[in-house]
């Protein structure tokens, strides 16, 4: 009688510590919160476009490559190798917008993202067939290595993007003295 008490409190326990771990839920690694953006966004004076022109120059001045650029946004990316089996892409984004009329500022967003690669290797292997024996896997000399995408994350370093801010900003005043070139109206060069 007392063996089975014993029983049966140990399957009680187990089912009860089984079911506590079914139903626990599991933290999220993060949380977003729409609030403070102050982070992400910077105020200039002049346009948008100006706006976007700085920030170009600035992300070129820091070894960046141009992906893609308009008078209104910009995408960059820069490459590192950290170690032999570890490779890193920033994909830095800026969209430029002008604020209201009459206003002649414009605001900048900027994030970047971080994404990590690992260099794996796999190794080949031959398979051999051995009468009354079965088959035999032999591995041989190759192997196959390949970078594989492990971690992706938005970098969220207020130093980073108020250094970056301060190149723009070194960036602007000379795009706010140029002249704004426009293209000639082909139409209003044409003579009568």
């Amino acid at each position: 009688m007392q063996k089975r008490l014993i029983l049966f409190g140990l399957a009680l326990c187990s089912c009860l510590s089984l079911s506590a771990c079914h139903t626990a839920k599991k933290a999220p690694l993060h949380k977003d919160d729409f609030g403070n953006a102050d982070m992400f966004t910077y105020s200039v004076p002049g346009s948008g476009k100006n706006a976007c022109e700085a920030a170009r120059r600035a992300i070129l001045s820091q070894g960046y490559i141009i992906a893609e650029a308009n008078e209104s946004n910009l995408k960059a990316r820069r490459k590192f190798q950290s170690d032999e089996e570890t490779h890193v892409e920033i994909e830095f984004n800026v969209v430029c917008a002008s604020n209201s009329r009459g206003s002649n500022s414009a605001t900048i967003f900027a994030n970047a993202v971080k994404d990590r690669y690992s260099l794996k290797k796999s190794s080949s292997s031959a398979s051999l067939g051995v009468g009354g024996l079965g088959s035999i896997s032999l591995p041989y000399g190759e192997s196959n290595e390949s970078l594989v995408k492990v971690a992706s994350e938005t970098m969220s370093d207020p130093k980073l993007y108020a250094r970056y801010f301060e190149l723009v900003e070194r960036y602007l005043d000379d795009v706010n003295e140029e002249p704004e070139t426009t293209m000639p109206n082909a139409a209003a060069e044409k003579k009568p």
